[in-house]
C-alpha cells in the first residue's frame, strides 16, 4: 500500500539501467490460461519428494509474474532474476510491477477472467482474498519447511497452504532516540504518557508528528494500526460482528476512538501534511523537525538514505487501556497459480527464493526488513531492533492479518481512508465518515 519514494526510486532506476524489460508496465494481460482447477492432492508421497529439479534442464520456459510491490521492494526483481540465472539459466521470469495498495487487486479481478501469471506476489492477506476462490496452488511442503513456522499461519486456509511469506514489516510509532533523551521523554504507554510529550513538544516548537497526509494510504494504515489495539485486541472478530450487524462504525466507541486518533495526528503534525509525500515527510523526521512518525518499516529504508546514522526506535501507539502491541505484518509473500502449466519451472522459483540466502539477505538489507526464513538474518543496522526484540520477549507483537482479513484493503479500509481524509480537511463531517464506512460493509470482506 506505500507508494514508491523518490530516493528508492533512483535507488531501482539506478539498479535496473539497461534491465528495463525486467519489470515492464505493460497494461496487457498474461497469455490466456486453463480454466482454474483445484490443488492436486491425491498423492501422499508428493510432499515427501523436492518437487524442483536439482539441476538446470535444457527447455527454456518463461514464466509470467504480477509483483504487487510496497515502497521497498522496487528493484528486487532484478537481484531474483540474477540469482534464478544462475541456478536456472533456462527459467526466465518476464514481470509485471504496479503497486500493491493501488493496482494490485484490479490486475488480480483482470487476470481471473483471462488467466492468472504463473506467479503472484502480494501479501499475506491476499491469500485469504483469492485461495478460496480456487485459483491458487497449493505450496510444497520442502519449500514451507524452509520458512518460519510463523509464516504459515495466516496463508493456511483447511489446512493447505497457499503463500510462501518471505519477509516481514513492522508498525508502530517511530521516534527520535536522541530527540528523546535530550527532552528527557520516556515510550509512553498510555494516551496520557503520549499527551504528556505532544504538550511538551507545542510548548517547545517541536513538532510531535511527522505524517504525510496527501497519501491516502498512510492513512488507511494508521487507522488499521490504531483498530489493532483498541478493537480487535479486545474483540477479535469484531469484523465478523460488523457484518452480521451486532456492531457498527457509528455505534461503536472503540472504532470511533481509532478514527480520531487520525484528528489527534492531524492536530499536531506541519500544516502542509496534505501535501507532503512520503520522502519530505520522513526527510523531516531524521532531521529533527519532528519527534515521532507513526508509521512501519518501509520508512527505514528512507531514514537510512538520508542518514545512515540516524538514531531511531519504535514502539506501539498507545491505546485507550495501556497495553498496545507492537504490529507485525507478513509482506513479501509468494502464490502460485492452480492452473500454470509450467509447475517445474515454478518450482525452481520457489527453490532459488528459499534455498539462495545470499540473496535473501541482500533482499532484506535492501528492503530494510525482517526475514521469515529459518537461519537467514539480514545485516543491515536497525536501530530499532531492540526495541522490536524487546516487545517480541514481553509477548507484546500481534499480526496485523487479524484485521485486515477481516476488514479488507481493496475497497474498504481504502475508501474509509478517503472519508476520513475528508473529514479532517472539513469536507464532511465525523458522522458522514462513518456512515461511509458502515455503507461499505458488504466490500468489508473478501468473501
Amino acid at each position: 500500500m506505500k507508494k514508491k519514494s523518490l530516493l528508492s526510486l533512483l535507488l531501482a532506476t539506478c539498479m535496473t539501467a539497461g534491465l528495463l524489460a525486467g519489470c515492464g508496465n505493460s497494461e496487457a494481460p498474461a497469455e490466456e490460461a486453463p480454466a482454474a482447477e483445484a490443488p492436486a492432492e491425491e498423492s501422499g508421497d508428493a510432499e515427501a519428494e523436492a518437487p524442483a529439479a536439482e539441476s538446470s534442464s535444457g527447455e527454456a520456459v518463461t514464466l509470467t509474474v504480477l509483483a504487487g510491490q510496497s515502497t521497498t521492494d522496487a528493484g528486487i526483481e532484478d537481484m531474483i532474476d540474477e540469482a534464478l540465472a544462475a541456478k536456472y539459466p533456462e527459467v526466465t521470469l518476464e514481470w509485471e510491477c504496479v503497486d500493491w495498495g493501488n493496482d494490485f487487486q484490479p490486475k488480480m479481478q483482470q487476470y481471473m477472467q483471462s488467466g492468472l501469471p504463473d506467479i503472484m506476489i502480494g501479501k499475506a492477506q491476499d491469500v485469504a482474498t483469492y485461495a478460496p476462490q480456487g485459483i491458487l496452488g497449493e505450496i510444497d511442503a520442502s519449500y514451507l519447511d524452509k520458512g518460519l513456522d510463523a509464516a504459515r499461519e495466516n496463508v493456511t486456509i483447511d489446512g493447505k497452504t497457499y503463500g510462501l511469506v518471505y519477509n516481514a514489516l513492522y508498525q508502530g510509532v517511530y521516534y527520535n532516540k536522541t530527540m528523546f533523551a535530550e527532552n528527557g521523554w520516556e515510550v509512553p504507554k498510555t494516551q496520557e504518557d503520549l499527551q504528556a510529550i505532544i504538550d511538551d513538544c507545542n510548548a517547545k516548537g517541536i513538532t510531535p508528528f511527522a505524517s504525510h497526509m496527501v497519501d491516502t494510504w498512510s492513512i488507511g494504515n494508521v487507522t488499521m494500526q490504531f483498530m489493532m489495539n483498541d478493537v480487535f485486541n479486545n474483540d477479535p472478530t469484531w469484523g465478523d460482528k460488523f457484518r452480521a450487524g451486532e456492531v457498527s462504525f457509528s455505534e461503536d466507541e472503540a472504532a470511533q476512538t481509532a478514527y480520531t486518533y487520525n484528528k489527534l495526528i492531524f492536530d499536531n503534525t506541519y500544516p502542509e501534511t496534505f501535501s507532503t509525500e512520503q520522502t519530505d515527510c520522513d526527510a523531516k523526521m531524521v532531521l529533527g523537525e519532528a519527534a515521532m512518525k507513526v508509521s512501519g518499516s518501509w520508512s527505514i529504508q528512507n531514514f537510512l538514505d538520508i542518514d545512515e546514522s540516524f538514531d531511531f526506535g519504535i514502539f506501539p501507539f498507545p491505546n485507550q487501556t495501556g497495553d498496545s502491541r507492537l504490529i507485525f505484518e507478513p509482506n513479501i509473500t509468494i502464490m502460485t497459480s492452480a492452473a500454470t502449466e509450467h509447475q517445474d519451472a515454478v518450482n525452481k522459483v520457489l527453490d532459488v527464493l528459499t534455498s539462495d540466502k545470499e540473496l535473501a539477505v541482500e533482499i532484506l538489507d535492501y528492503t530494510k526488513t525482517a526475514s521469515m526464513l529459518k537461519d537467514v538474518t539480514p545485516t543491515f543496522t536497525n536501530p530499532s531492533q531492540a526495541d522490536i526484540d524487546a516487545y517480541a520477549a514481553d509477548g507484546m507483537i500481534v499480526d496485523v492479518t487479524l484485521g485486515n482479513n477481516q476488514l479488507v484493503w481493496g475497497g474498504f479500509q481504502e475508501e474509509n481512508a478517503k472519508d476520513i481524509a475528508a473529514w479532517l480537511q472539513g469536507d464532511e463531517s465525523f458522522e458522514d465518515c462513518l456512515k461511509a464506512s458502515d455503507g461499505r460493509v458488504d466490500a468489508s470482506s473478501a468473501n
